[in-house]
């Protein structure tokens, strides 16, 4: 990257799939971005479901699910690597005494925003027991860019970016958050249609 570029950081934004985005993991997607820097982007889909409840997840891993709030959640396709590994998006739990960036968590990545990433199972063991997050999302694998690998998207005109609202993360139905992501920007779906203005 030459010295003079003006490096971005997208931590904590959501990137919206452009309307012509025709990849099967991407196409309609909004990724939360857990982390961007020079080396690359980590980031979680928020609205593809799979077909596994979190019930049946929990389950798999000999865990109850002691949370009627999440009882009929979905864990959703994250991104095409790593599908076999659980990620969970979640609001901060404060320690008392703790550190800043100290979490409740074993391993667990703070977003500058106000957001946790958590990918040990000591976070699904507080949710079967009826503790944990308030407000968790779920997923199976997650979406990554190598160096200038997104930067390279964004100026193809891939992307759209909008800072995040952790409301439309946790508070919005799956299928209404595409819509509502690009209502951040003002806009709607049909006024980006690869078909729009054509005579």
């Amino acid at each position: 990257m030459p010295a003079d570029s003006v490096s971005i950081n997208l931590t904590h934004h959501f990137l919206i799939a452009m309307p012509g985005l025709e990849d099967e993991s991407f196409s309609r997607s909004v990724v939360y971005l857990c982390e961007h820097n020079e080396r690359g982007a980590l980031g979680l889909i928020i609205n593809k479901t799979s077909t596994l409840t979190l019930q049946a997840l929990l389950h798999k891993i000999d865990l109850p699910l002691g949370r009627q709030d999440l009882q009929d959640d979905l864990v959703l396709r994250g991104g095409p690597v790593q599908t076999d590994r659980g990620f969970v998006l979640h609001d901060p739990i404060i320690i008392e005494g703790a550190k800043d960036d100290e979490s409740a968590y074993a391993s667990t990545m703070t977003i500058p925003g106000g957001l946790e990433m958590t990918t040990s199972k000591d976070v699904l063991e507080a949710i079967a027991h009826g503790a944990g997050p308030r407000r968790v999302l779920v997923t199976l694998g997650y979406a990554s860019w190598g160096e200038g690998q997104l930067e390279s998207e964004l100026g193809e005109n891939t992307w759209l970016t909008v800072d995040a609202d952790p409301q439309v993360i946790f508070e919005t139905p799956v299928e209404e958050r595409y819509n509502k992501a690009m209502g951040l920007l003002g806009l709607q779906p049909w006024m980006l249609s690869p078909d729009a203005g054509r005579a």
